[in-house]
């Protein structure tokens, strides 16, 4: 079963175990000198859940007792839990938002930015579009502002009077926010859209509506590029470029983006299987991202990593 499928059957639930992993196999070496125990609570993204799914998987090799809990509450929602104090990470395709970090600042939650990887919000068509070969990011704000553009003929006077149906992450996904501000400038989305925090729905409701539009990380779309098509899209005047690793890597795709998990400090300095996590967590989330669809960051990236781990728990 491919990780896709699985985060399909999980995303209806607030979370998941990562445990039991290593269940009949020998302990690799840990990146901690001894074996370790106890709980590690982690929510947010969506669109990092992939990633921290497949780390936690490797984690509970290298130490079985300690359970890993990996929440898909959307990155708002993550870092509502976050900010009190009730998780340990919290995984975001955004950073934290100013009203977010005051919150963790009344709580004396402090906490360290780790960036994970690269990833390219792709928007998609259905295959049964045949007319829409590239868009503009005006074009894209004017058809998710406008509730007078109703069909694609609204959009282009060549193209067909197809009723238009917009797919969108809901309002608690970072990927939400990420779209509002680089696209609509953080102008207030048509009311029409189908709003949903799991991505598959959103992969569904594209894949199976002839004139629909919507967005999500690229991990998801290259999972389903047999049932979907990307837009190549194009940003002041240049020509349009396709989401792919090497774009994405380069920045050459207009809406490209790192992707983040933040840890609470506190947690990094008195539990030990935090800090053990964090650190296999920065040491493997570069391979481990390409495994799953998004693309790693250039070694420096993770070296700063390094370095902010270090920092925090001194």
């Amino acid at each position: 079963m491919s990780w896709m499928k699985k985060t399909a059957l999980i995303t209806t639930v607030a979370s998941i175990a990562v445990v039991g992993a290593a269940c009949g196999n020998d302990k690799g070496g840990s990146s901690s000198s001894s074996d370790l125990s106890g709980k590690i609570a982690i929510d947010g993204s969506s669109t990092v859940f992939p990633i921290m799914e497949a780390v936690g998987e490797e984690y509970s090799i290298e130490q079985p007792d300690v359970d890993v809990t990996v929440g898909v509450s959307g990155t708002g929602g993550g870092f509502k839990r976050f900010v009190v104090g009730e998780t340990d990470l919290s995984n975001a395709s955004r950073e934290i938002k100013e009203e977010e970090a005051a919150e963790a600042e009344k709580n004396s939650i402090e906490y360290t930015k780790l960036a994970l990887a690269y990833d390219g919000l792709t928007v998609a068509i259905s295959k049964e579009n045949t007319w829409v070969k590239e868009m503009t990011l005006d074009q894209l704000e004017k058809i998710w502002l406008d509730p007078n553009v109703k069909t694609w003929k609204d959009v282009d006077s060549s193209y067909p009077a197809e009723p238009i149906k917009f797919f969108s992450p809901g309002k608690d996904s970072g990927t939400f926010d990420f779209f509002s501000e680089k696209v609509l400038e953080k102008k207030d989305m048509r009311k029409d859209v189908q709003l949903s925090e799991d991505d598959n729905v959103l992969v569904k409701g594209v894949e199976g509506t002839k004139g629909a539009i919507g967005y999500f990380g690229y991990a998801y779309y290259a999972e389903n590029k047999d049932k979907l098509k990307e837009v190549p899209l194009s940003a002041e005047g240049k020509n349009a470029v396709d989401p792919t690793p090497e774009t994405i890597q380069d920045l050459s795709y207009p809406l490209s983006r790192e992707i983040y998990t933040y840890v609470n400090n506190k947690s990094l300095k008195d539990k030990k299987q935090v800090a053990d996590f964090v650190k296999f967590t920065n040491e493997n989330a570069g391979d481990l991202s390409e495994e799953v669809g998004y693309i790693k960051m250039p070694q420096d990236r993770y070296d700063e990593n390094t370095k902010a781990i270090e920092d925090a728990m001194k």
